[in-house]
């Protein structure tokens, strides 16, 4: 397997977990900047046209978690959108890849019905990784 699709699976499992932690929290932490850079950076390795909404909402929620101040009225409809988006991009994932697209757009989803006052559950758990033998 590649080094460089093995640090994408790497960034998506901490995606999940920063999503299904308590963000107001997470926002403190040093290093959030970095983190989004690192996801954006993903996207755009990619180098697919069909990602570019995803790149431009990571970069708004990044600009939106750098001022400071968390306005849910800003956060989940972002990160509905970053739901829908990345749950569609789950079709262009390969491998150890595909499951952990499809479980952070499962979970930007959640979060943000969370953020809009639904009681729903955001499951974090990470997908377990398949081997595959060639």
């Amino acid at each position: 397997m590649e080094k460089k699709e093995v640090q994408h699976q790497v960034h998506l499992d901490s995606a999940i977990k920063f999503l299904s932690g308590d963000l107001n929290e997470e926002a403190e932490r040093a290093g959030l900047d970095n983190q989004f850079q690192r996801w954006i950076e993903d996207l755009k390795d990619a180098n697919n046209p069909a990602f570019h909404q995803l790149v431009v909402d990571m970069q708004a929620l990044k600009a939106h978690f750098g001022s400071g101040t968390l306005d849910v009225n800003v956060i989940a409809p972002l990160l509905a959108r970053l739901g829908t988006n990345t749950s569609q991009a789950a079709n262009f994932a390969e491998g150890n890849t595909a499951p952990r697209v499809t479980k952070l757009g499962e979970v930007l989803s959640a979060v943000a019905q969370q953020l809009q006052g639904g009681s729903v559950e955001v499951d974090g758990s990470l997908p377990q990784d398949f081997s595959s033998h060639s």
